[in-house]
């Protein structure tokens, strides 16, 4: 799982490995899960389901229990048996490795090895070194050495999931030095992971593209300027990483203070520069396929330059190297199938989550 790896990304990098996979494999432009956050297409891409069934509806909700915003990341929460229960009902040992810790907490269940380049085990440091800073592009180098490890040495694992970090795709366009240097040193590692296991299938897609935004909302504080004040408005990007985007992301749930204000809120909300629907919770469920139960009230989509979060003030316009996700506009990435002996059609993929729901069935 290609953390940011939009299509623009794809197109614009000189990739020989991934160049191969695609000619010599299955090659498919598709849609990513809505919102286009890294935790629901995580969950969705693992799972095999849609966030209507696994539960998983972006990298934070509200808990409407407790009054609380929560981070969405944790193993109880997600409602759908994971790609690593499928394999072990079949007798299949896998392991999940991650860049960031917070996959390891959502996605664990079934997994027989887990590793965080976040936080990895003391046995790890001695093997490979110490990892780099989450922060950083070397985090995910280290992770493919990880990989590639594990592919020359543990020959009892059967399925590896690998989710990488976007970084380097929030601080850097696709035109970017930085990027394409990035790119490339992945490339590499993914030819060095085909070579160390030459009998393994590859499977490789995203959970999402990546834009530069220029304009923030504060919903709370816009929705209270104008005379319809709300209960919460929380952005589906926010995470513990607040240098990848401050927690600022495409998509809002917003929680009004009782039904008869709901009008009124939307009519604010959709005459706020960027915003370019705002959805009822039914609405939303049914065109995302989303469980009604952990989104908002409303549910606001910014248009391609516009995210939510938390402001001093109402509105910030955003510096020129500022990237984000969420919306709409984030949708469009690969999916790549190499070296598999099942009959795959090409048909049979529209979606990031369709990539590995036709393992261990």
């Amino acid at each position: 799982m290609f953390d940011g790896f939009g299509l623009e990304y794809l197109d614009r990098s000189d990739m020989p490995v991934l160049a191969s996979w695609r000619e010599h494999g299955l090659f498919r432009r598709v849609k990513a899960t809505m919102p286009s956050v890294t935790n629901a297409n995580n969950a969705s891409i693992c799972c095999g389901v849609l966030p209507e069934q696994h539960g998983i509806t972006g990298n934070s909700y509200f808990d409407e229990r407790t009054g609380r915003e929560e981070y969405m990341e944790t193993a109880d929460l997600l409602l759908w048996p994971t790609l690593f229960q499928r394999a072990k009902k079949q007798g299949v040992k896998s392991a999940l490795l991650s860049s960031k810790k917070k996959t390891t907490t959502l996605l664990l269940s079934g997994a027989d090895l887990i590793l965080s380049a976040e936080t990895p085990a003391e046995d790890w440091v001695r093997r490979l070194g110490p990892a780099p800073d989450i922060y950083s592009r070397e985090i995910n180098y280290w992770l493919m050495a990880a990989v590639i490890d594990l592919l020359k040495n543990r020959r009892d694992l059967g399925c590896l999931y690998v989710h990488t970090t976007d970084y380097a795709m929030h601080t850097w366009p696709p035109e970017a030095k930085e990027s394409k240097e990035h790119l490339a040193r992945l490339d590499q590692l993914f030819g060095e992971a085909a070579a160390a296991a030459p009998d393994a299938a590859f499977l490789l897609t995203a959970d999402h593209g990546m834009n530069h935004k220029t304009l923030c909302w504060d919903l709370e504080k816009a929705c209270a300027q104008r005379g319809t004040p709300i209960r919460i408005a929380i952005s589906v990007e926010r995470d513990k990483y607040p240098k990848h985007h401050r927690g600022h992301g495409g998509v809002s749930w917003v929680y009004c203070n009782g039904s008869q204000n709901q009008d009124a809120v939307a009519k604010t909300l959709s005459g706020l520069k960027g915003v370019e629907a705002v959805l009822t919770r039914s609405e939303a469920a049914r065109r995302y396929h989303l469980m009604g139960s952990r989104i908002g009230d409303l549910v606001v989509l910014g248009d391609r330059d516009t995210v939510f979060g938390d402001l001093e003030s109402e509105s910030e316009p955003l510096p020129p190297e500022y990237r984000s996700h969420g919306s709409l506009h984030e949708m469009d990435v690969p999916l790549i199938v190499y070296n598999t002996e099942a009959r795959l059609s090409p048909e049979e993929f529209q979606y990031n989550w369709q990539l590995a729901r036709w393992l261990y069935g």
